[in-house]
């Protein structure tokens, strides 16, 4: 098991994507706890890319409840539908918001968060059980590679739900 991730401070975005998946993976395979792989996951991803607030919201009946997370303190409990997490919930794809403040229904948490990403999480049978929530403190931070590399960390999971 890895004991640090290694990520080269001046790579460029998709140098540090390619070079944590690797890491993410050699962390979560021989894991069975699901808390234990997602508190790992959320810390290398928020350490290793250098993201304000990163972490997990599990669905629970229609709520979304948070889970493992690095950053500041977090709401607990999103409704189905509402906010980013909610919305990507909802439409079971990624939602990219470039500028929360601009989002209808978007649920301010930190009042330092100003763009935001979340990626649906699915189990082995393609039901959906949570999201990856990662949020920046500039605006514009997230695009679709972003997009790609954190989808695939959602599929790295995939097993262990």
């Amino acid at each position: 098991m890895a004991e640090e991730i290694r990520i080269e401070a001046s790579a460029t975005k998709t140098e540090k994507y390619s070079a944590l998946l690797p890491q993410i993976q050699a962390l979560i395979e021989p894991e069975l706890d699901l808390v234990a792989n997602l508190a790992n996951v959320a810390a290398a991803l928020h350490h290793g890319m250098g993201f304000f607030w990163t972490g997990f919201y599990l669905v629970q009946g229609d709520t979304l409840v948070l889970g493992p997370f690095q950053g500041p303190v977090a709401c607990t409990r999103i409704g189905f539908d509402r906010g980013v997490c909610g919305k990507s919930w909802a439409q079971q794809k990624t939602v990219v918001v470039e500028n929360v403040n601009e989002f209808p229904g978007h649920i301010a948490c930190s009042s330092s968060s100003l763009s935001e990403i979340v990626v649906p999480l699915f189990d082995a049978s393609n039901k959906i059980v949570g999201v990856l929530d990662v949020d920046s403190d500039k605006l514009a931070t997230f695009d679709e590679v972003d997009q790609a590399y954190l989808e695939q960390v959602a599929q790295q999971l995939k097993s262990k739900f």
